[in-house]
């Protein structure tokens, strides 16, 4: 029983299955779900908050359970790291901007996360790189996209920097 439930979890809910660009597609799909927390089903904050950091801890246990007799220790099927890493600079960029958010920007803004996510889990800087290849278990797995989603926090406030000063 354990066992399923950690699949449906580390795959979410099957998505990691899919053939092609599953993290990508997690990625979307995770964009899309917290766009709709946030502003369709006006969840509050900490409700958001709650979920994000019980997945955020149960991934651990969950994906160490399921890689621990699999060859390969990163397999493309486990994509809740993509949904800890997206969720990570959605979930500051809303609490950042409170209630008195533009429609229109806040959908641009959740393109640029979405892109720049994917860019840096794609291209992993360092030390994104190092934690991908030096940790073969659940840290690694998690951890080198939850950086990849603070690199999108830091270049989206280098960003908006930028911008106050033009």
């Amino acid at each position: 029983m354990i066992k399923n439930i950690n699949f449906l979890f580390v795959t979410f809910f099957g998505i990691g299955t899919i053939r092609y660009a599953p993290g990508t597609i997690t990625s979307l799909i995770t964009t899309i779900l917290l766009f709709s927390f946030f502003h369709i089903l006006n969840f509050p904050n900490i409700i958001i908050l709650a979920i994000f950091l019980t997945t955020f801890f149960y991934s651990f246990f969950a994906v160490e359970n399921y890689i621990k007799d699999e060859f390969n220790k990163d397999p493309k099927e486990v994509v809740i790291d993509e949904v800890i890493g997206q969720s990570i600079p959605i979930y500051l960029y809303e609490v950042a901007h409170g209630v008195d958010k533009n429609l229109q920007e806040s959908i641009l803004f959740y393109i640029y996360i979405f892109i720049l996510f994917r860019f840096f889990d794609i291209k992993k800087p360092f030390p994104i790189n190092y934690i991908d290849k030096k940790f073969k278990n659940s840290f690694g797995v998690i951890m080198d996209d939850v950086i990849a989603g603070f690199y999108v926090v830091l270049t989206l406030i280098i960003f908006m920097i930028i911008k106050s000063k033009i």
